[in-house]
């Protein structure tokens, strides 16, 4: 028999650890104040950067990032996640003051247009300002290990909250790439982060959890991880997942002649493939770049979903 958690999910460790979810392709969780449309969420990437892995350059101009954000919202995302941190493997960072430059004039305008926005930070600093601008949930890749001031903000602020897996900044993360099993080890670590977001007063239904997938990993990391989604969710909270476009995946898909990897922006099938069997697993919602056809993805999950759990009922027992 197979115990589970109240979002579902198997419990890791039991006998069928790979198990359907009940509502596959509707997530059973949701953090509160954040849309409910009945699927997995689409959360789409702003990088106001000059040096992101995928789009770092195009968006950087705040009235390029905004008119870029727009577009976002007109594909459909449910929400717009702004970032004026590159965190690709060996990116320097920002100053603060420089960070803020990039990312409040965005915030705000998206916000005062009706997005839900996400400000994509590592620093408390910048999480408040872009908070007090409008942004409704804080995307902080370090999983408050970056900043002590990010927890006890998050607590005040009582908004949620997606605390990833992190080893370390860019500059040398891939160094941490080292498990002894990629799953336990990460499932071990975002323990210890739930662990101190409660105690640091964050209520336990604000919080979401991401694997961080291409963040001290290597390709072979992120497969297992994402084979053992359900895991993940064992953990009680609704679970993101950003593998769009990932190195990962430009590997996987590499030329068969020059073994080069797949260029980041053709990436994009692979992602919405990626899109839909997460989104089958029960993920709460999935970070890209190209919402449209990832949009059409987790609709189409959803629906084929709903017509499996249709099927189940009807079958005598």
């Amino acid at each position: 028999m197979t115990v589970t958690t109240h979002a579902g999910l198997p419990h890791p460790g039991t006998p069928d650890t790979h198990a359907g979810l009940p509502h596959p392709g509707r997530p059973d969780v949701h953090p509160p104040g954040l849309p409910r449309p009945g699927r997995t969420l689409v959360m789409g990437v702003l990088n106001v950067t000059p040096d992101s892995f995928s789009d770092g350059g195009p968006a950087f101009a705040a009235d390029a990032a905004v008119a870029h954000g727009l577009a976002l919202l007109e594909q459909g995302a449910d929400i717009v996640d702004v970032g004026g941190e590159s965190t690709r493997p060996g990116a320097a960072r920002p100053s603060v003051e420089e960070e803020l430059r990039r990312v409040l004039p965005v915030v705000r305008e998206l916000a005062a247009a009706g997005a839900v926005v996400s400000i994509d930070t590592m620093r408390a600093e910048v999480a408040a300002r872009a908070l007090d601008a409008g942004a409704r949930l804080v995307n902080d890749v370090s999983g408050g290990l970056a900043d002590p001031a990010m927890l006890p903000l998050m607590a005040r602020a009582g908004l949620p909250y997606v605390l990833m897996h992190w080893r370390g900044h860019s500059a040398g993360m891939q160094a941490n790439a080292r498990y002894d099993d990629v799953v336990a080890d990460v499932l071990d670590e975002l323990r210890l982060r739930i662990e101190a977001a409660l105690e640091a007063g964050i209520a336990p239904g604000s919080l979401i959890v991401d694997p961080g997938l291409g963040f001290a990993k290597e390709p072979e990391h992120n497969w297992e991880l994402l084979g053992r989604l359900g895991e993940v969710g064992a953990l009680g909270h609704p679970v993101l997942v950003g593998a769009s476009r990932k190195s990962f995946l430009g590997a996987l898909l590499a030329d068969r002649t020059t073994g080069r990897p797949r260029p980041a922006p053709q990436r994009d099938a692979a992602t919405t493939a990626v899109s839909v069997l997460a989104a089958a697993q029960g993920v709460w919602c999935l970070r890209v770049h190209d919402v449209a056809s990832t949009l059409d993805a987790v609709r189409v999950t959803a629906r084929w979903g709903a017509e499996a759990i249709r099927g189940r009922a009807a079958q005598p027992r």
